[in-house]
């Protein structure tokens, strides 16, 4: 039986994962959660997961020491899946500190209590030793590359060189680019914002506990992800919430910021495929091949919903606000044989059709702390000059 550890998983892809796992291994799996339920941790998400007698749901702080140390005592912990983080670019703006706290000093404490838990001595040569079977894995975001240039006006075909990557994405027509480069494993880190500078502080701890103490770890960075039960400060529930009720659809600046599209499903199953097969120590990207503008995406979710592009209002761009990301996928494909299997239009087809199914959740979710924020953020926004 394999027993993990998966933090911060009330929130978006964290619960996603979770449901992922619990289908995949059916009966021969147990699984610790532990959530703080911050404002975008949402209990009801994962309300029938955690009434599965195969979990275990501990409310606490990633920073807890003590809280921590006790969940690897109890559980002889297999596999640290790290989701917790605060992860809004506009909140780190407004509040730096905390992304400090949560996402750096927590990761820390987290590889700290694992280290302790599985380490059995050292071999021969004086190397630490650790439990078969062990890893811990770190959840990243491309955004701690920085930005990339946008070299096209219009998207351009999308030449892939690799032959095992040309294989999985056979029949795709769909498959463009804004720009002539992408951000591999080995793209130097230049993060932009208070957000993407914690989470590449986060990635150096767990490099550094690889390279200092022999910890077993990987680092999994992602593009923008997308699907059901995504927290509507995001774009693309924000997009078709307002839309649904005919609410002003707040784009920042000229909308053409570029962004890499990856359905969460598609991100569980490389997330699992990094878990059993990747090799320890190393960094897998892991995108969606579906470059899109944020104004392209608007402009479809209002097409889907029949609603007029009137409802668009360009509002101040955010500081900072990096221009395109793009995801290589080669290395966790050629390496490990993951590739995404939704095309975007399909996945926000599903995504548009699964928040029209769910009123009651997005009403749950848009009470109280977010309408503080949305009100925050977007009321007294002014139009780009």
């Amino acid at each position: 039986m394999k027993r993990y550890l998966v933090t911060g998983a009330a929130g978006f892809i964290g619960a996603n994962f979770l449901k992922y796992l619990l289908k995949k291994y059916e009966e021969d799996i147990y699984v610790v959660v532990l959530d703080k339920l911050t404002y975008a941790g949402n209990l009801g998400t994962i309300k029938d997961e955690i009434a599965d007698s195969r979990v275990r749901f501990v409310k606490g702080d990633i920073r807890n020491a003590e809280l921590v140390a006790n969940i690897f005592a109890e559980t002889d912990i297999d596999y640290v899946v790290n989701f917790a983080a605060e992860s809004h670019v506009d909140r780190s703006i407004a509040n730096p500190q905390l992304f400090l706290e949560t996402n750096i000093l927590g990761t820390q404490n987290m590889l700290d209590c694992a280290r302790k838990a599985w380490y059995r001595g050292k071999d021969s040569e004086g190397k630490p030793l650790y439990a078969e079977g062990k890893k811990f894995l770190q959840v990243s975001t491309d955004e701690v590359y920085g930005s990339l240039s946008k070299d096209y006006i219009d998207p351009q075909p999308l030449e892939i060189t690799d032959v095992d990557v040309r294989k999985v994405v056979t029949g795709r027509t769909d498959l463009h680019t804004y720009g002539k480069r992408f951000f591999t494993e080995t793209t130097p880190l230049d993060p932009r914002s208070p957000y993407s500078a914690s989470k590449t502080s986060a990635d150096m701890f767990v490099r550094a506990y690889h390279e200092t103490y022999g910890m077993p770890v990987n680092i999994t960075r992602c593009s923008n992800n997308y699907g059901p039960y995504q927290f509507p400060e995001k774009l693309i529930p924000l997009m078709i919430h307002n839309a649904q009720t005919d609410k002003p659809l707040p784009v920042y600046g000229d909308g053409m910021q570029i962004r890499d599209w990856l359905h969460v499903a598609d991100h569980c199953a490389a997330i699992y495929t990094v878990l059993t097969k990747g090799k320890i120590g190393e960094i897998y990207n892991i995108g969606g091949n579906n470059e899109k503008a944020n104004l392209e995406i608007v402009r479809l979710i209002l097409k889907e919903l029949d609603k007029p592009e009137s409802l668009i209002t360009y509002v101040k761009d955010r500081p900072g606000h990096d221009r395109r990301y793009a995801i290589d996928n080669t290395k966790i494909t050629t390496e490990l044989g993951w590739a995404p299997a939704y095309t975007f239009e399909q996945g926000i087809h599903e995504t548009i059709q699964w928040y029209l199914n769910h009123p009651d959740w997005v009403e749950r979710i848009t009470s109280g702390d977010y309408q503080n924020y949305y009100h925050k953020m977007y009321d007294k926004a002014e139009a780009p000059v």
